[in-house]
């Protein structure tokens, strides 16, 4: 199953979580994207690997790691959580509403776009 975590709740889904490894916040989206508006790594490792480079980067990610994934609006990293779900990876979130709604909730300084 894949949780759906708002940015305000990922805090304690990433507690919950540590027990298994080191969490991960998986960033699917463009670099041109991350440039725009990036989220700094408090409490987790952050990883940028573009959606379309998932799959020929997929050995880069643990089936055991606490993974929850970022884009937007939430669509894109969905779509990945179900990716890796179907590898075999178990401890899976999205971060609904992305990181429009990171901004929105948890950091203001981050630009929406």
């Amino acid at each position: 199953m894949i949780a759906q975590v708002r940015p305000q709740d990922l805090a304690q889904w990433l507690n919950g979580v540590r027990a298994i490894g080191e969490p991960v916040v998986l960033d699917v989206r463009e670099p041109h994207e991350i440039q725009t508006a990036s989220v700094t790594a408090d409490g987790f490792t952050l990883l940028a690997i573009p959606m379309h480079s998932i799959p020929a980067r997929l050995a880069e990610l643990g089936p055991q790691q606490p993974i929850a994934c970022l884009c937007h609006h939430g669509g894109r990293s969905m779509q990945v959580a179900h990716f890796l779900a179907g590898h075999g990876f178990e401890h899976l979130a999205n971060i609904a509403g992305g990181i429009h709604a990171w901004s929105a909730e948890l950091d203001p300084s981050i630009a929406r776009y």
